[in-house]
């Protein structure tokens, strides 16, 4: 997609009074958002606004980008900022509180924000998903948990990625942080690269590269990815598809939940508009966009899912969360104990 998007002009021209401009509305965002331009189109009629969508990079990029431009702020709108990094965006005062009526609507498990600065949007869990001819044609047991990835009959089969450089790899790090304590998790590491463990700086390159499940081509069977992504194979794949040829380890901790919010920056000269986009991001015809253009799960309740989530994703019933404020406090810590550890 391009890096501006600006959606529904000529409609909003044919509803839009005579001499009055529609009010434009700019909303930062992460390169991975997607959304339908019908459904922006509708927010744009009913609100006689266009909007343009700045795509500026990772979570973590894209979130610095919006601190480092508060005072002068780029943007009404920011989307993306997740469990990982919200208290450095609540810590930086870059968004204005908004209590939207919809909150009514949303589990209070999503809403970690009590000031109503950042508000829930999706969710979705990082996991370790895995190559299932690899594992039936070897007759080789699917590992179970955090644990059995240390058992020598696993070696050099796991492909995660850098934590410094990579949310789902700094999301995998916080599992183990949860699931081993502090600095439990560190033992868990040393025995995972005695085992051979191999480490990617990113995403794109664990699960294309790396990961013999998607390509058919890479040397490792287990990848740090998404409890969607197998969902997704099916959605995307090339041929009709009658199974996924991935799946995910759900066990107790080896996910960890994610969980994007939405924010109106302050300073904003749009605030109501602002408020009511927020509105809009939180309404069922939203949220049951969100599923198919994202690959995570609406946070509201009871939105129709597209049929392969139902049929391949697979959801924790136990997945690993820390508290935003022990992240922000630690997460640096973490790494680096990691870092020396896994790399040195």
């Amino acid at each position: 997609m391009k890096k501006w998007i600006t959606l529904g002009a000529l409609l909003l021209a044919a509803c839009t009074p005579a001499g009055i401009a529609p009010v434009p509305l700019t909303v930062m965002t992460h390169d991975s958002f997607s959304i339908s331009e019908g459904v922006v189109q509708e927010f744009e009629a009913a609100n006689d606004a266009t909007v343009a969508f700045i795509k500026s990079g990772d979570a973590g990029a894209a979130l610095n980008k919006a601190i480092l431009s508060s005072s002068s702020p780029l943007a009404d709108v920011f989307f993306g900022v997740d469990n990982t990094f919200l208290t450095r965006a609540l810590d930086a005062g870059i968004f204005e509180a908004y209590r939207s009526p919809a909150l009514s609507n949303i589990p209070d498990e999503f809403q970690l924000d009590p000031g109503h600065r950042a508000l829930p949007v999706d969710y979705g869990d990082v996991c370790i998903n895995y190559d299932k001819s690899f594992f039936a044609s070897r007759d080789l047991a699917v590992p179970g948990s955090l644990e059995d990835l240390v058992h020598p009959e696993y070696r050099d089969l796991l492909v995660v990625e850098n934590p410094a450089s990579s949310s789902p790899g700094l999301a995998f790090l916080l599992a183990t942080v949860k699931h081993f304590g502090d600095p439990g998790y560190l033992d868990f590491w040393r025995q995972l690269r005695l085992n051979g463990v191999v480490v990617v700086d990113g995403w794109e390159t664990a699960y294309y590269t790396n990961f013999s499940g998607s390509s058919g081509q890479g040397p490792q069977p287990l990848v740090v990815s998404y409890a969607t992504s197998p969902a997704a194979e099916v959605m995307f794949a090339s041929a009709p598809l009658t199974d996924s040829p991935t799946a995910s380890i759900i066990g107790p901790d080896s996910c960890f939940r994610q969980i994007e919010f939405v924010g109106i920056l302050r300073g904003t000269p749009r605030l109501e508009l602002a408020q009511r986009f927020v509105d809009f991001m939180l309404s069922s015809e939203f949220q049951a966009d969100v599923p198919g253009q994202m690959f995570v799960y609406p946070v509201l309740p009871g939105v129709s899912l597209p049929d392969p989530f139902t049929q391949y994703a697979q959801v924790p019933a136990q997945p690993a969360t820390l508290p935003p404020g022990e992240i922000a406090l630690k997460r640096d810590a973490w790494i680096k104990a990691w870092t020396a550890v896994v790399l040195h």
